[in-house]
């Protein structure tokens, strides 16, 4: 009955909650029966037999306990079922945070930001129903028509034979229709997952948009996106308007020769009144539970297209292996050394046929207290020996060592906090300005965050900011200039103050005199610390201890500026020509 093995197995971690909605949902079935077999003898003894109140006072209880019953057990099953979806969604929520976090951005960096987005949000809500609504639907479908159908056939096994032969039609009705509604199911999770990622990314680039003229391009093209996901619902609500249609005629249709074949054997007095009339008011309820199935089951399909995504992003690898937990063997300032290393990117799903080599047998060497700068065109492999030493993966060829650990050998979250990084372009939190500050050291006192900002020249424009440093700041630093953004990731370092730095062209943003200014400041950072810079204008890398120079993943130059120079290569070519590729 279209069961997704996926969603079982999250749904067994529930199974508890899941028995007993299911128990008290055969429990209400049990009282609605006994209810109506004390509603038929009641009706029977008072309109067929005279009999008064006083003599069918106990019936009438009973009908009461029944209807008392049926409301609580359905209250308990809801109840039940409503909280294991709400603890499976949970603990779907909690997996695919760790599992994006473990990831990495070198996975994630391949991800549509809209796509992610719509698989947490409506993806995981889509898995509620089928969570809450189906699966218990199919245990109620497998055990309540059959605890009716027993009752009828022992009273009546004509009714009984009737109920068996009809029944099997609503299935085989059910399993013809889902077969279109799965295949639909995911066509539309798929148009909205497109539509969200085209929206998403049109707001983050409205800017661009505006200034190149193509807005109105733009918003086309979510048009047409919408419009197709217009087109895929219409779609699935159609045929969920139609099963519905079939089934409800269906389930109709044999009830209505229940009633028949009991009207006539009822009219030429080959039956009773009682049982007649018990017959006729649990015919329904045979039926009702395929009824239900019916109108939950293209939710419960919309659940299972969402699973696809869901567990397609469960299957990420994760970025980075531990085999152990040597943190605590690292020295204060440890010796990094990149041994032959090399790094293949996967291919990109449904993308590229071939993965992309980015290193080949790199060796550097970065000692305590030095600098190394990285320099070579764009795509020549300087972003990836950084996302390397950050621990945004392991090498796929090769080791870095920390002093003798390789660093495999330490979890990723000890070895980062060992390093300050300033990306080129940092990102800024919907936050105040102190806490983006403090996202190296949450628990930094005020005194401290205004030294790193002080250190980093980023306390005079802070200063003259409304609130100063409690000033709210917009996702990805809106209302500030790329410098001041630039500042505040310096003095993020400047907080952290670890032994090793990843600087990634940190004044780049600036204009010549403040420049100045935080070079010396980055200058005071680095002493005593191991740094790699990664350099896209050579000018800034001439007071490095060492300068490697790559080009298509390979170290082609290795030396101090003068030596390259002299050495009339790569490294001078560049930086004849003035260009080091960002």
């Amino acid at each position: 009955m279209y069961l997704d093995r996926r969603l079982v197995e999250v749904a067994r971690t529930e199974r508890a909650p899941l028995i007993v909605s299911m128990t008290a949902s055969v429990a209400a079935a049990a009282a609605t029966v006994g209810g109506a077999a004390c509603l038929a003898a009641i009706v029977a003894q008072v309109f067929l037999g005279g009999h008064g109140l006083d003599e069918v006072r106990a019936p009438l209880i009973l009908l009461g306990v029944a209807a008392l019953s049926r409301a609580v057990f359905t209250w308990l099953a809801n109840v039940a079922a409503g909280g294991a979806a709400i603890s499976v969604k949970a603990d779907l929520r909690r997996r695919l945070a760790l599992r994006l976090t473990t990831a990495g951005p070198l996975v994630l960096g391949r991800e549509r930001t809209g796509e992610l987005s719509a698989a947490m949000a409506e993806g995981i809500e889509a898995v509620d129903a089928y969570i809450r609504d189906y699966l218990p639907q199919i245990g109620r479908t497998a055990a309540i028509p059959a605890l009716v159908a027993v009752f009828i056939a022992l009273r009546d096994p004509i009714s009984g034979l009737v109920l068996l032969l009809t029944a099997p039609v609503i299935p085989v009705f059910m399993v013809l229709i889902g077969r279109a509604a799965e295949s639909m199911g995911r066509r539309r999770w798929g148009a909205l997952s497109r539509m969200s990622a085209r929206f998403l990314d049109a707001v983050q680039g409205l800017t661009t948009l505006k200034i190149f003229g193509r807005s109105r391009e733009q918003a086309a093209a979510i048009a047409r996106l919408t419009e197709r996901f217009r087109a895929t619902t219409m779609e699935v609500l159609r045929v969920a308007f139609l099963s519905s249609l079939v089934l409800e005629m269906v389930a109709t249709i044999s009830t209505a020769v229940i009633a028949v074949e009991v009207g006539l054997r009822l009219l030429y007095g080959r039956m009773a009144f009682e049982p007649a009339f018990l017959i006729l008011l649990l015919a329904p309820e045979f039926y009702l539970p395929f009824r239900r199935l019916g109108a939950n089951f293209h939710a419960g399909m919309e659940g299972v297209a969402a699973a696809d995504r869901l567990f397609g992003l469960l299957r990420m690898p994760v970025a980075v292996a531990t085999s152990g937990d040597r943190s605590r063997e690292l020295e204060p300032v440890p010796h990094v050394r990149f041994e032959g290393v090399s790094y293949t990117y996967a291919p990109a799903a449904g993308g590229e046929e071939q993965a992309t080599p980015a290193l080949s047998g790199i060796t550097l060497d970065l000692p305590p207290g030095q600098q190394l700068a990285l320099v070579g065109p764009s795509g020549a492999g300087k972003s990836t020996i950084a996302r390397l030493l950050l621990r945004f993966a392991d090498p796929t060829g090769g080791r870095i060592t920390a002093g003798a650990i390789d660093l495999r050998e330490v979890p990723p979250d000890a070895w980062r906090a060992r390093l300050a990084w300033v990306p080129q372009r940092p990102h800024l939190f919907a936050a105040t300005v102190a806490d983006n500050i403090r996202l190296t050291r949450r628990d930094a006192p005020m005194e401290a965050v205004r030294r790193a900002a002080r250190a980093a020249h980023a306390a005079e424009f802070i200063e003259g900011l409304p609130l100063g440093y409690g000033t709210p700041i917009g996702e990805g630093g809106l209302g500030l200039s790329g410098g001041q953004a630039q500042r505040l990731a310096l003095a993020r370092a400047f907080l952290k103050d670890a032994p090793i730095l990843v600087l990634d062209e940190v004044t780049s943003q600036l204009d010549p005199e403040l420049e100045a200014r935080l070079m010396r400041a980055t200058t005071r950072l680095m002493e005593g610390r191991t740094v790699l810079i990664i350099a896209h204008r050579l000018a800034t890398v001439r007071r490095a201890d060492r300068i490697a120079v790559l080009r298509e993943g390979r170290v082609v130059e290795h030396g101090t500026h003068r030596e390259l120079l002299d050495l009339g290569g790569e490294y001078a070519r560049l930086l004849a020509a003035g260009e080091a590729a960002p």
